[in-house]
């Protein structure tokens, strides 16, 4: 047999694994995304999330669509490395691996990104920072759990 020959059949599976696993990947992003997007909606419409929109000036309809955009690419975030690197996270059952990296990704958002705006367009900053971290923390977890039971499924239909 020529050594050759049988190269394009290993690159080729190697191609099928990385498109299977990046399939993947965009299904628990998807899902995940749609759970937090579902999470946000339900939140938005409580009265201390409208108090929390007058007091950062925040737009209710563009909130939901960046609320959509922001799930699909925090579903990436998690649905990734909990594919990638299954085997590695310290917990067993894959629900709580999800969680796990869910949370890992809140006190990363909660540090960069989401919260310091609160310090420079409010006067209760404590306040609308916990507001803040909570409204997320809900979120998020709705993410980690769908993509974890989605997970799931996938690992018992092997």
């Amino acid at each position: 047999m020529n050594s050759t020959k049988e190269n394009p059949l290993v690159t080729d599976k190697k191609a099928s694994g990385i498109e299977g696993l990046w399939k993947k990947v965009f299904v628990l992003a998807l899902a995940g995304g749609l759970a937090f997007w579902l999470a946000n909606f339900a939140i938005s419409r409580t009265a201390i999330a409208a108090e929390y929109r007058a007091a950062l000036s925040i737009s209710y309809f563009p909130m939901l669509i960046e609320a959509l955009i922001g799930g699909l690419i925090i579903g990436l975030w998690v649905g990734y490395p909990l594919l990638r690197f299954f085997d590695r996270i310290p917990v067993k059952d894959p629900i709580l691996k999800s969680v796990f990296l869910s949370l890992i990704v809140l006190v990363i958002i909660t540090i960069l990104i989401g919260n310091p705006s609160v310090y420079y367009t409010t006067e209760n900053v404590l306040r609308y920072f916990i507001i803040g971290t909570i409204f997320n923390l809900i979120r998020i977890t709705a993410l980690g759990i769908v993509i974890g039971y989605l997970n799931d499924t996938f690992r018992k239909g092997k």
